[in-house]
């Protein structure tokens, strides 16, 4: 139905774009992408994508609007020129916290990116632990919503037999639903910490922990980390409830200013996390040997091989 998988890369990602084109052994296809002086961005494919299946990786991280909008216009080229299928493979979806209408006069920005998406081009997405399950009803089009918590699961699996009566604990409630499935596979029991977010969203207070942490090792999930404020606040929690060492496991490592110098100050064993979002080299070298990037590239690389196929994606999880 469709021609041969045709792989492009935006700016964003391209060591994971690099590994995902070595999974399927075909090469990335070549585009040229310029910035004009006045900012404005220019793409030109270096072949033509004619009858084509495509595939465009591009995480929507930091910077936010220059890489949505490199994805916009590559989604437009691409769409342009013929492509039969387009996919937009956004492994971090911006403004995914922007969900719903929480308070007055406020926009649904997630339902806006996915209005755009699928305006530029997308016939379908692929992409990773949306912070909020309802932003796949934004899409009119179809996709695949893959987690990557099983690579941390396997991870946290070979760490079990090393640590001290394991808790797995939740940095908000809001995340209690994930966090049991995620203790549930581990075989371990879970805990709570509670808290409260201010209403311009800048500051959090933890409140309480639910459960027992006291002299546990404790394995603190979540699906990201941005300004690292959740985490920190969670772990001086569990420390004041007498827990031993804590090891941190999350999805995305947005790492926004001051993520890296607030983890770097704690005494986290382990810090586990994913390539969805590039680490650059200032970034990883305060948090030096504590930290562990698991790459999604087989993962993501073998999905593409499947919808291209026309092969089930939940066979592959056992679904």
């Amino acid at each position: 139905m469709y021609g041969d998988i045709k792989l492009f890369a935006g700016s964003s990602t391209p060591e994971l774009a690099e590994k995902v084109a070595r999974y399927l052994g075909i090469p990335l296809e070549g585009v040229d992408l310029i910035e004009f002086p006045n900012e404005n961005l220019f793409a030109r494919l270096h072949r033509s994508v004619r009858g084509q299946d495509v595939y465009i990786i591009q995480t929507t991280s930091a910077p936010v609007h220059r890489n949505l909008m490199e994805l916009l216009i590559l989604l437009q080229t691409v769409r342009l020129d013929s492509a039969a299928r387009v996919t937009a493979v956004i492994p971090y979806l911006c403004y995914a916290r922007s969900d719903k209408k929480d308070q007055p006069r406020v926009p649904i920005t997630a339902r806006l990116v996915a209005d755009m998406i699928q305006v530029a081009g997308a016939d379908r997405y692929i992409t990773f632990d949306l912070h909020a399950g309802q932003i796949q009803g934004f899409f009119s089009i179809p996709g695949d919503v893959l987690t990557a918590f099983h690579l941390l699961i396997d991870y946290t699996q070979r760490l079990i037999p090393h640590l001290h009566r394991p808790v797995v604990v939740t940095a908000d409630l809001g995340f209690a639903k994930k966090g049991r499935n995620f203790a549930a596979a581990l075989g371990l029991p879970i805990a709570f910490v509670e808290k409260r977010r201010d209403p311009d969203g800048k500051q959090t207070h933890v409140l309480s922990v639910v459960g027992d942490v006291h002299d546990r090792d404790v394995i603190l999930v979540d699906d990201e980390v941005d300004t690292g404020g959740s985490m920190v606040n969670a772990y001086h929690a569990v420390k004041a409830h007498g827990a031993r060492d804590v090891y941190l496991a999350f999805v995305h490592p947005v790492f926004s200013d001051p993520a890296v110098e607030r983890l770097s100050r704690l005494d986290f064993k382990r810090i586990i996390t994913t390539d969805t979002v590039p680490i650059p080299p200032h970034k990883r070298e305060p948090l030096r040997d504590r930290l562990e990037v698991l790459t999604i590239a087989q993962m993501l690389g073998e999905v593409i091989r499947r919808v291209h196929e026309g092969r089930s994606v939940g066979a592959l999880f056992n679904e």
